[in-house]
Formats: structure tokens, C-alpha cells, sequence
């Protein structure tokens, strides 16, 4: 929670999460080890990381997918707040949360293993002396986004799942500050475990 000209505005962290359904997630690593243990991985995986990232100076909220089976999920910890993600690709997706959700909203994805309180930390005190934050990962895209407000145009033009993401990312955000923070990875195949 940070105070700006006496109004306190809420840090917000959003985790994407789909439900963990074979075929339904971590589908390219699912080519190398089975969609089956792919869903395990992915489960399991976003249950260490909610209780990773669980921490009193934001809240998080879950931005569930399939909207409806999400909102009801039992897979999910029932303390965290719950949003649907809705249709579109990612950028919509992820649009959605910074138009709905109100105060500094940082987003990340629920497959990068190696994130800790700190790196979440570190994102909304950028937030504080820029107005979109990164945490890049190493293929290009970004494991983590945060803004202060949306701009118009965001998330237009994306190449979503290329090495291009993250510029192409910035460029639509138009002349906003930005700060990075650490570069993480994502596991997204079976080179990446």
C-alpha cells in the first residue's frame, strides 16, 4: 500500500491461472512429458507459488480461466480474491485486469518457479518512480508487468509467445516510464524444467 497526496492506493498482484486440466495448460511441455504430468507440474507449481508470493503489502487476486469453472474452482486456495480472465488473447486478457482492478496492479503468470516476495517487492517500489514496471524473462517475453494506469493503445500489436513480446509490449504502452527488474524464466517446455 503506497500514499499519494493522501489517498492510499492498494498494491494489487494478479496471478493468471487456468484450470489444471490436461490439454488445458503447459500444453508445449505437455508435448515432452505428457499432458497428463504437465497439469500435475502446472498444479503444483501454482500452489508453491501463491504461498510464495502471499504477502501483507498486496493483495493478490487470481484471474481465473475458464471464467465460470475457474470462479467455482476447488483447485484454488478459497482466501485469495477471484476474477474471470474473459475472452481475447493475452493482451486483452491482461488489459482487463488493469481496467477493472483499482490501484497499482502488477500481473505475472503462474509458471516461473523462481519467484520470490522480493522480485514482487522490487516491481511496485519501480511503480513508485515509473509508470510500467517488467520483470523480463530470458526468451524475450516478460514474467511480470505492472502499470500505474493502462494507456490507450496498450497491448496492441503484441507478438504474444515470441522473442518480440517484451518490445513490442513497451512500444504500445507510447512514451510512459519504465523501470526493469529481474530477469526470470518461465517454463514453458521441457528445456526450460
Amino acid at each position: 500500500m503506497a500514499v499519494f497526496c493522501g489517498i492510499i492506493l492498494r498494491n494489487i498482484l494478479v496471478v493468471m491461472v487456468k484450470e489444471p486440466h490436461p490439454g488445458r495448460v503447459k500444453t508445449r511441455l505437455g508435448r515432452g512429458i505428457g499432458l497428463v504430468p504437465a497439469a500435475w507440474w502446472f498444479r503444483h507449481q501454482v500452489r508453491r507459488l501463491l504461498r510464495e508470493v502471499a504477502d501483507p503489502r498486496w493483495e493478490v487476486v487470481l484471474a481465473v480461466s475458464p471464467d465460470r469453472e475457474g470462479l467455482a474452482s476447488r483447485v484454488w486456495p478459497a482466501r485469495f480474491a477471484r476474477v474471470p480472465q474473459g475472452s481475447g488473447d493475452l493482451g486483452d486478457r491482461m488489459g482487463r485486469m488493469f481496467a477493472q482492478l483499482p490501484g497499482r496492479v502488477c500481473v505475472i503468470g503462474a509458471d516461473i518457479p523462481g519467484v520470490r516476495k522480493r522480485h514482487i517487492a522490487r516491481a511496485f517500489a519501480a511503480l513508485g518512480r515509473a509508470d510500467a514496471v517488467f520483470g523480463p524473462s530470458e526468451d524475450g517475453g516478460y514474467w511480470l508487468i505492472g502499470l500505474r494506469r493502462l494507456p490507450a493503445g496498450a497491448f496492441e500489436g503484441v507478438r504474444w509467445s515470441s522473442p518480440h513480446a517484451l518490445a513490442d509490449t513497451q512500444r504500445s504502452l507510447g512514451g510512459v516510464r519504465v523501470a526493469h527488474i529481474d530477469v526470470l524464466r518461465d517454463v514453458d517446455t521441457v528445456a526450460d524444467l
